[in-house]
């Protein structure tokens, strides 16, 4: 356990706040949205955290004050070393490979259900599955790939990015496990998301209290639960 533990770490790529969650622009102003990317971010950085078993978590990110908050947060802050989002994450992939990493997690940044436990199981699985991947709820996303060893499988994040990654594990003769878990599918991109998520109440006291998003620190974060 120690020994996987010391090997293993999480990679969370995020886009720049500017383009955060453009399918809430209807729902949400920009400053909002992206508030609301910093809220799940803050959560997914402590959740992973308190499972406890990974040695690095690194955000990846263009937006340098995405990448202030990271550190903040006790995590690493790194700048894109190539554009595209796969393209970034091969080459933070290929950096910690090299940095010794022989366990890698790329976990999606606006899980705001995710929970310890739930990680934990996930990485229990990559000591017996070289790839494994959580998909998002409308079961053709995915939230979560952990390979063992990092890019054994390409980034392959898109539309239907979980029949690519299985169909990329059947081709490689790789063994491959599919985990699910509430917190590890709900992802948040549209209004109906966030109400699954059960954060629109939260939201809209924030939106109407003297607390209000717009008024916070850069690294502040609605009331999510941690772990």
């Amino acid at each position: 356990m120690a020994a996987f533990s010391s090997r293993c770490s999480a990679l969370i790529p995020v886009k720049g706040l500017a383009a955060a969650k453009s399918r809430l622009a209807g729902y949400l102003p920009p400053a909002q949205r992206a508030q609301l990317v910093l809220t799940m971010l803050h959560h997914v950085v402590a959740t992973l955290q308190a499972s406890g078993q990974l040695s690095r978590i690194v955000i990846v990110s263009a937006d340098e004050r995405v990448r202030a908050c990271a550190v903040s947060w006790g995590a690493e802050g790194w700048p894109e070393e190539q554009p595209g989002h796969n393209a970034a994450l091969e080459a933070a992939a290929r950096r910690l490979r090299t940095e010794g990493v022989a366990t890698l997690l790329t976990i999606s940044a606006d899980l705001p259900l995710l929970k310890s436990e739930e990680v934990a199981a996930l990485l229990a699985q990559g000591r017996r599955y070289p790839v494994v991947l959580a998909p998002a709820h409308d079961g053709q996303g995915t939230n979560a790939l952990l390979l063992r060893p990092p890019l054994v499988l390409p980034y392959l994040f898109g539309e239907e990015s979980f029949r690519r990654y299985c169909e990329a594990s059947q081709r490689r003769h790789l063994a491959y496990s599919r985990y699910e878990s509430p917190g590890l599918a709900l992802d948040i991109d549209t209004p109906e998301d966030l109400q699954r998520s059960g954060l629109v109440e939260r939201w809209l006291t924030a939106r109407s209290s003297s607390h209000c998003l717009r008024e916070m620190t850069p690294c502040q974060s609605l009331d999510i639960p941690q772990p």
